[in-house]
């Protein structure tokens, strides 16, 4: 089993790019696994035709002790499964916590036992790297991670401040960094600005995602480029950066 973190600034298309790439892995036979970490619990919409699901603090709330796995894993897209942590209501309580009480309870429903997938995907926030945000990079969760990032000035300042916790607790043998997405915002110079950048934090350009409006398109229709668009080039990039992945992954 390979387990994977994809971090980012909020907006920059991470959760696109996540879905994508999970749908991509599907489709080469992998069974996949995609958690949402992130309060507005919206990573598996794209999987899921455009609709939320429970998320794991809602049904914990709700069902207590009689939560069952079936109460928050929900098939989508391409059989990947789907999960999404949740968080508190906004002003009340901590998101951070929200994640850490949500990985808790998968671990004690033996989620990864009971469905056996071959790549979980956490697909979690990086604007804030705090104790709750940083769980899937520590205590055995993740063993690789990903960051997605544009050209843009936050993008990659959110990228570095991610790379600088992943590299504090990669003294501890948890998960390590194993290069930048670049979903490209076709800025002047972009890959050449990224680029510099990866050569400060010292990573690399994984893969390019160029701007297209494909993406959009289906994500306007509810889902990924795989399920709604027959004909897209963007399958192919999708697909080149689930190879990548996978070469740069670790199994656990």
């Amino acid at each position: 089993m390979k387990k994977i973190a994809i971090y980012g600034k909020g907006g920059i298309g991470k959760s696109t790019t996540t879905s994508n790439l999970s749908a991509a892995l599907s489709m080469k036979g992998y069974k996949v696994m995609q958690m949402g970490c992130d309060p507005k619990a919206d990573s598996v919409k794209g999987l899921m035709n455009g609709k939320k699901i429970p998320t794991v603090l809602d049904q914990l709330k709700e069902k207590g002790d009689n939560l069952t796995l079936q109460d928050i894993v929900f098939e989508g897209y391409n059989g990947i499964l789907c999960v999404e942590s949740g968080g508190p209501t906004p002003g009340i309580g901590c998101a951070g916590r929200g994640i850490i009480s949500a990985f808790e309870e998968l671990e004690k429903l033996q989620a990864f036992e009971h469905y056996n997938p071959d790549i979980v995907i956490y697909d979690v926030l990086g604007d804030v790297v705090c104790g709750g945000f940083a769980m899937p990079i520590r205590g055995g969760y993740a063993k690789d991670v990903f960051i997605v990032s544009s050209g843009e000035m936050m993008a990659l300042y959110a990228a570095s401040n991610i790379a600088s916790a992943i590299k504090n607790f990669g003294k501890r043998g948890y998960a390590s960094l194993k290069g930048i997405i670049l979903n490209a915002k076709n800025i002047e110079n972009e890959k050449e600005i990224v680029q510099k950048a990866c050569d400060e934090i010292g990573s690399s350009i994984l893969s390019y995602i160029p701007r297209s409006n494909d993406i959009q398109t289906a994500e306007h229709r509810g889902g990924t480029v795989f399920e709604f668009l027959d004909e897209s080039i963007m399958k192919d990039t999708y697909l080149e950066l689930a190879d990548k992945v996978l070469e740069n992954s670790e199994d656990v």
